[in-house]
């Protein structure tokens, strides 16, 4: 009953109380971000802050008490208390606890009133409290009662944060009313509101002290602040000074120069920033952090060119931190062989023996992708399995396949290769511009299964379809690409400028932003003047990485995207009906789950 009897005796009305001593400067009350690392700590203005609740669920938001402390560079610069109508009494061990009953709360404003006031005092500012979740989770209750938008305010919890800096031998545990009298606290927390936040703001300074004799002194590294990040990670802070805060590519590098590690980024002097900190989490990325002496960087015009330096670089530079840089191009391709009786066979590079006949279905991120992909083809298109080569008449013995009808059997003479060469050519359409025969069988398939009962059957026929879609759609796309000599495309930035890429049998030759309000024509001609000369690809591949010309087609697909007209008519096309058309077939019917539920009417049907 102290709390009670303190306050009787301070005459606390249950009004909002607002007390700035001293005007907080202007420039202290824009919004701090994280994308503006490294603010440092005497800049920032923090609002501590304490309720104290009827109990129950946030969403209830049954605040009886606001509490906060504006501080700034170790000084306090406003407070800020009011009592709160709740709506609802307040339980009997609540009122013994905090000394607030409901007498006191009758004439108190209710949260619609109290709410807005104290967001108004916190505007601009980081909040911190002591077990941050159960305040801040009462705030934005408090927020959705009344309809407000909670304003997203950077939060600190000073629990947490001693958890990770405190040890056991120093306090038994991190109650606030355990670290006010560690920290030597001038408060001591009593269950009232503004009390506990005047402690929790000394217990702030003393855990800023704590983490500031090892290098923490911006928001950033103080938000992301646990004790694995060691002191020899945080004094590396220094490399990222002098890198451009702009889009580009960064490369660690270690003290004989050697590429450790290389990665991309809108802002790449906030991104190396973090690997200073507790908000990089992976092993290996401190491991190599510790290694690191310099950081590289190198500025780009857009977004794409970023991610497609960072590729080249990867496979130029091998850095043994990058889980890509042993085999950047480890994808698998599906081959129609060359040979009197060609067959499907999974390979790892992709030949100059298109004219000679072959044909490359992917590329696909794993073997056993491949596999399901030549599985759907086998069985739409009778094309031999066995893995030998074989004369222009077939000797031998026929397998287990050739007796169930399911191979014509060359090894056994029972096709010769004019007949056998029906097959070739229809594999060789399927892969290349025509997916009608390959979806009639399988949806076939597909029906009959379901019709059987067997869901679980057509389910696994369905996914191998699919991924034979898949991948035909992904080598028909990068073929179209890889055979333009040149593609120019600009889209909209979000300030209304342009971003516009010189796009050269698949490699991205040039690329430039235009700043807004300017005329974007000059630009581009001069991009295209000077951009990249790249000679015609060898074999059906680009002339640049698989997965450059990948990341170039993602760009093309995005809203906004058009096309830039040249000297010379554009053809750039898909096959009528290519695998891109079966794709989208299979995904609409998918969502009506047309297989797996025989309730639904199985409509799915081939191209016409």
């Amino acid at each position: 009953m102290r709390s009670s009897a303190r306050a009787q005796r301070a005459g606390a009305p249950p009004a909002v109380l607002r007390v700035d001593p001293r005007p907080v400067p202007a420039h202290a009350e824009a919004q701090t971000t994280f994308d503006d690392l490294g603010t440092p700590l005497a800049d920032v203005t923090f609002v501590v802050v304490d309720l104290e609740t009827t109990g129950g669920s946030p969403a209830d938001a049954g605040i009886t008490e606001i509490g906060a402390v504006k501080v700034r560079g170790g000084e306090v610069v406003g407070e800020f208390q009011t009592l709160v109508q709740p709506g609802i009494p307040v339980p009997a061990f609540i009122a013994v606890l905090t000394g607030i009953t409901d007498s006191m709360l009758l004439d108190a404003p209710r949260l619609a009133v109290a709410l807005p006031a104290f967001l108004d005092f916190a505007a601009g500012c980081v909040l911190v409290a002591h077990n941050a979740p159960y305040d801040v989770g009462f705030l934005k209750g408090a927020c959705a009662k009344l309809g407000r938008p909670w304003p997203d305010h950077v939060v600190l919890d000073t629990a947490k944060l001693a958890r990770a800096v405190l040890m056991k031998d120093e306090v038994p545990n991190c109650k606030l009313s355990t670290l006010a009298p560690f920290f030597r606290s001038t408060t001591s927390p009593n269950h009232r509101a503004l009390s506990d936040a005047r402690a929790t703001v000394d217990v702030l300074h003393g855990l800023i002290g704590r983490v500031g004799s090892l290098g923490v002194h911006s928001l950033e590294e103080l938000a992301t602040y646990t004790s694995r990040v060691t002191p020899a990670q945080r004094r590396k802070r220094h490399l990222a000074e002098g890198l451009p805060d702009s889009p580009g590519v960064y490369v660690f590098r270690d003290d004989r120069g050697r590429a450790l590690y290389v990665g991309k980024s809108g802002r790449v002097r906030s991104r190396v920033r973090t690997y200073f900190t507790a908000s990089e989490t992976r092993s290996r990325m401190a491991e190599m952090v510790g290694v690191a002496a310099r950081v590289d960087a190198v500025v780009t015009a857009t977004p794409l060119e970023a991610e497609v330096r960072e590729l080249r670089l990867i496979a130029e530079l091998s850095p043994r931190y990058n889980r890509r840089s042993r085999n950047p191009e480890r994808s698998v391709w599906v081959k129609l062989t060359v040979e009197p009786f060609p067959r499907l066979s999974v390979v790892r590079t992709v030949k100059d023996d298109v004219d000679a006949g072959a044909a490359y279905l992917g590329p696909f991120g794993s073997r056993r992708g491949a596999l399901e992909a030549v599985e759907a083809l086998q069985a739409a298109i009778p094309l031999r399995t066995c893995t030998s080569r074989m004369p222009a008449l077939g000797t031998g013995s026929a397998c287990v396949l050739a007796e169930m009808g399911r191979c014509p059997a060359p090894c056994v003479g029972a096709v010769d290769v004019a007949g056998y060469a029906i097959h070739v050519e229809a594999a060789r359409h399927a892969l290349l511009d025509d997916v009608r025969h390959v979806e009639a069988v399988l949806v076939g398939r597909l029906r009959a299964l379901a019709d059987d009962l067997r869901y679980e059957e057509a389910a696994l026929w369905r996914d191998r379809l699919e991924t034979f879609a898949r991948g035909a759609a992904r080598a028909q796309e990068i073929a179209s690409l890889a055979a333009l000599p040149e593609l120019v495309a600009a889209r909209p930035t979000a300030d209304r400028g342009w971003e516009v890429h010189v796009v050269r049998h698949g490699r991205l030759a040039g690329a430039v932003t235009v700043r807004p309000g300017v005329d974007p024509r000059p630009a581009v001609a001069a991009l295209v003047s000077t951009a990249e000369q790249v000679d015609p690809p060898v074999g059906p591949v680009p002339a640049a990485l698989v997965e450059e010309t990948l990341r170039i087609l993602r760009w093309l697909e995005q809203d906004g995207v058009r096309l830039v007209p040249g000297p010379e008519p554009l053809a750039w096309s898909l096959p009528a009906h290519g695998a891109g058309g079966l794709l989208s077939r299979l995904a609409a019917s998918r969502a009506a789950d047309v297989v797996a539920r025989p309730t639904v009417e199985r409509h799915l049907r081939p191209a016409g």
